[in-house]
């Protein structure tokens, strides 16, 4: 049962309608997440803000969808890990194989890798890394833009896992 109330696109008003709309133009859909966001459009604003100055990023999309993954699985939240890697499938064209070992952090590509460790240690470490740590993504050609991205595609997916996980979001994608 949820604990926030995913609100019915055709009934709200205000800026969340506005938000919802700009959602529907660029998705075709609203989904649950982001029903449920809509709650307080500061919220939903926000989110889809830091997600849109990401996609212009360094990192890829690919990428990013790897990280949300790899944070997803290490805050057990299966609406994320449903979403990313129906995203990643479907979206970004990643080999199932790909999207599954990105969830224990591990690639076949070392830069790859070495983010996806950076990001996992992000969480197990509360943010608390230390040089060894961050020396670890930079020996494998991690750039510091990579590093800056990568933390704030941690926090963004932080706050996704722990909404969803608070909000018992009712999963629309297909369960992994």
């Amino acid at each position: 049962m949820t604990r926030l109330t995913a609100l019915n696109p055709e009934e709200v008003t205000g800026k969340t309608k506005d938000l919802f709309n700009a959602v529907q133009a660029k998705l075709g859909v609203v989904p649950n997440m982001m029903r449920t966001m809509g709650n307080s459009p500061a919220v939903l604003e926000g989110y889809l803000n830091l997600s849109g100055a990401l996609s212009h990023g360094k990192l890829s999309a690919k990428t990013g969808e790897l990280i949300a993954l790899a944070v997803s699985e290490s805050n057990s939240c299966d609406y994320c890990l449903a979403a990313h890697t129906f995203i990643g499938e479907k979206l970004v064209k990643a080999d199932p194989a790909v999207l599954k070992a990105a969830r224990l952090g591990k690639s076949d590509d070392a830069k790859t890798e070495a983010i996806l460790q950076l990001a996992k240690t992000l969480i197990s470490k509360n943010g608390l890394v230390n040089d060894e740590d961050v020396n670890k993504a930079k020996n494998a050609g991690v750039a510091d833009a990579e590093i800056a991205e990568t933390i704030a595609h941690v926090a963004l997916n932080v706050l996704t896992n722990y909404f969803n996980n608070v909000a018992k979001t009712e999963i629309d994608f297909p369960t992994v």
